[in-house]
């Protein structure tokens, strides 16, 4: 189970290599394709591996069992919604230094990246701590699977992390390990989770569905703007298309 957790990591980990293969900077299009594609892999991990499971969970609750699923997922949405407050934050196109903070680009980069892998950490350890604890709707195939799209997401986030930095001027070395900083959360998040969840078994639903608020709101807020705004928006609607089916195949063929 502990590889299991390590895996988003390894995809944050690998897409920030990406920067040792680029000149400067990624191209508009392989940036929508790349956000596209992420997207699609987050909105159908959310679904397929979090919402269902908290349902299927909460189904001796008869018509009342949306209601864990509800109030978690909206839960997770306005907790990254208080992290965007609270952190300094700033979408991954944006080009302007923050006057309210002064903060390099950079680092704000980081920090935003770092923002958006707390909730994928957290996710993957719910669904392991599910699976631990002998959830039956959860099994470890599905575990698996969800740690698997989720690092399949984290490559291109990754590259969009460290390429832009490049592009910049700061050495491959430094934003080769300013990507995979940005990605340490997630094992640090799942394993916190997992410790914790001995204790939170009956609340299992409201978990896995605030994790699944928290992945939405990062594909909202950060990765369809990023995907649709300008010109060739169809390019990251289809990747999108092809992120969502890839990460169902994995879910449902694993789980």
């Amino acid at each position: 189970m502990w590889q299991v957790i390590l895996i988003p990591f390894l995809g944050t980990s690998l897409g920030a290599a990406c920067v040792f293969f680029f000149k400067n900077a990624i191209g508009e299009r392989m940036q929508k394709a790349l956000s596209g594609f992420a997207s699609g892999v987050m909105v159908a991990a959310s679904f397929f591996s979090l919402l269902l499971p908290a349902i299927e969970q909460s189904a001796d609750m008869g018509k009342l069992g949306f209601i864990p699923a509800t109030v978690g997922f909206l839960i997770g949405m306005l907790f990254l919604l208080l992290l965007d407050i609270v952190i300094p934050h700033m979408h991954l196109d944006n080009s302007e230094e923050g006057p309210q903070t002064g903060m390099k680009k950079t680092t704000k980069l980081v920090l935003a990246v770092t923002l958006h892998n707390i909730p994928e950490g957290m996710a993957v350890g719910v669904v392991c701590a599910g699976w631990i604890y002998g959830n039956e709707q959860i099994s470890f195939m599905g575990a698996l699977a969800l740690a698997i799209g989720i690092a399949i997401q984290n490559f291109p986030e990754g590259a969009i992390v460290s390429v832009p930095l490049l592009a910049e001027g700061v050495p491959k070395g430094r934003t080769f390990l300013y990507g995979v900083l940005s990605g340490i959360v997630e094992p640090l998040g799942a394993v916190l989770v997992i410790v914790s969840a001995g204790f939170l078994v009956p609340l299992m639903p409201y978990l896995l569905s605030f994790a699944a608020g928290a992945m939405i709101y990062v594909v909202v807020e950060e990765l369809i703007p990023e995907m649709s705004e300008g010109k060739h928006s169809n390019i990251g609607t289809m990747c999108f298309a092809l992120g969502f089916v890839t990460m169902m195949a994995l879910d449902v063929g694993l789980g």
